[in-house]
């Protein structure tokens, strides 16, 4: 991994520039490898390249008031608390942690709240290995930045599986487990396996599918072709499926160019012949992958592998949401025009859509009613069950980028999972 200052393509760059760059990284976590730097980032487009503005730190991610204070806190050399103090003040106005995750999603077992475990959906729980916080390179508009940045009052973290098995015990409801954090295979096989095997062994009749949230295909993917455990890890897999459950690798991928190596060719073909199933999504962000091409590439690239599209994500509202959000109108014309160049088998990814409080809710077009234009949305996921699939009309508005920017069609006062948010959230 390496330092910012480190890296002799920004040691190259004017004084300035390098010092907000710093500042930037103080705020928003920064970790990039040479895998990276070498085989994804196109140096000669930079600073426009996408995998640039994916993994490096940029001015005007902060706002310029709060960049301008960390910057002269650094070229001053002010001391390590003074600066820290600064920088925990701007990470917490960036609304670490969104759509309910710390207030709303963690469970209880015991009447105690798992600090490292979240249940929003029925059907799927997510389980945070400590040793899995972090990742082999991060992405700019990652909603999960606040593993990373030390505050611990936020942190998801679990140390033991044990607490796991036993609340999957209690709640058979649940068919799903994704294993997540940070990124799960930045862990040796080994550490990996304390938390697999626990759930093979257990037998829970509920459990039917282990998922495994990555970015290594993409950001690292000899973790699956020659890193000294990576055969083990493929037994690993092998092992889940003969246990009769599904695999599946949720892997984030971003831009077409990060499955056009021929190392993230061979790890998609390694993890396919352990069968498990590859399923790709990502948040359409400006900047990055704001064009219908690249995602219609992207899409082509993942089923040409064998992988499933599976979402097109709308950029969430924390950290930099303002540099890389697009607009829902504008989110729905790039995901309409991506499906319309590829074929049925790439239409599988499913957006725009909104990991909101909620659930998930998917912009699916653009409707007259009564003389006026509104979005049609829908629930694809629900904190309630029962609001799974059910449609709902939001005025339009061409500058909203999420869904609390929104406002119910027709003159109704609020939209109809507001009133049951409101009695969840004071319990």
């Amino acid at each position: 991994m390496r330092d910012l200052e480190t890296i002799p393509q920004i040691a190259a760059l004017p004084a300035e520039i390098r010092l907000q760059l710093c500042a930037v990284a103080r705020v928003l976590p920064f970790r990039v490898n040479r895998y990276v730097l070498e085989e994804l980032i196109d140096w000669s487009r930079v600073p426009d390249d996408p995998i640039y503005q994916l993994t490096f730190p940029q001015p005007d991610m902060l706002d310029s008031a709060d960049l301008q204070i960390v910057t002269d806190l650094l070229r001053v050399a002010a001391p390590a608390n003074e600066l820290e103090a600064a920088v925990r003040r701007i990470q917490r106005g960036l609304n670490p942690h969104p759509a309910g995750q710390v207030t709303l999603n963690v469970p209880t077992l015991g009447g105690q709240a798992v600090r490292g475990m979240q249940h929003k959906y029925r059907e799927t729980v997510l389980f945070f290995p400590a040793q899995g916080q972090t990742c082999h390179a991060y992405c700019t508009y990652c909603f999960r930045w606040p593993q990373f940045v030390g505050l611990d009052d936020l942190k998801f973290a679990a140390r033991e599986s044990e607490q796991l098995v036993e609340y999957l015990r209690r709640h058979p409801e649940v068919t799903d487990v994704l294993i997540t954090g940070g990124d799960p295979l930045v862990m040796r096989t080994a550490a990996l396996r304390r938390t697999i095997e626990p759930l093979l062994a257990a037998r829970l009749p509920g459990l039917t599918n282990i998922r495994i949230g990555t970015k290594a295909l993409a950001y690292w993917p000899y973790r699956f072709t020659t890193d000294p455990d990576a055969d083990d890890l493929l037994r690993l897999f092998d092992e889940v499926t003969e246990h009769g459950m599904q695999l599946a690798l949720m892997a984030h991928a971003s831009h077409p160019r990060e499955f056009a190596t021929t190392a993230a060719a061979s790890a998609v073909r390694r993890v396919r012949s352990t069968g498990a199933v590859v399923r790709c999504q990502a948040p359409l962000i400006r900047r990055v992958n704001d064009d219908a091409q690249v995602w219609a590439d992207l899409w082509r690239a993942q089923v040409r592998l064998g992988a499933v599209p599976y979402y097109m994500f709308v950029e969430r509202d924390t950290g930099p949401k303002e540099y890389f959000k697009v607009p829902l109108a504008r989110a729905l014309a790039i995901y309409g025009d991506a499906q319309r160049q590829v074929s049925g088998l790439c239409r599988t990814a499913r957006g725009p859509s909104m990991s909101a409080t909620p659930g998930k809710v998917v912009v699916d077009g653009v409707l007259e009613v009564g003389g006026k234009q509104c979005f049609s949305l829908r629930m694809l996921q629900g904190r309630d069950p029962a609001w799974v699939g059910r449609t709902f009309l939001a005025e339009y508005d061409e500058r909203a980028a999420w869904l609390d920017e929104l406002r119910p069609a027709g003159g109704e006062p609020e939209f109809f999972f507001q009133r049951p948010l409101r009695d969840l959230q004071r319990r």
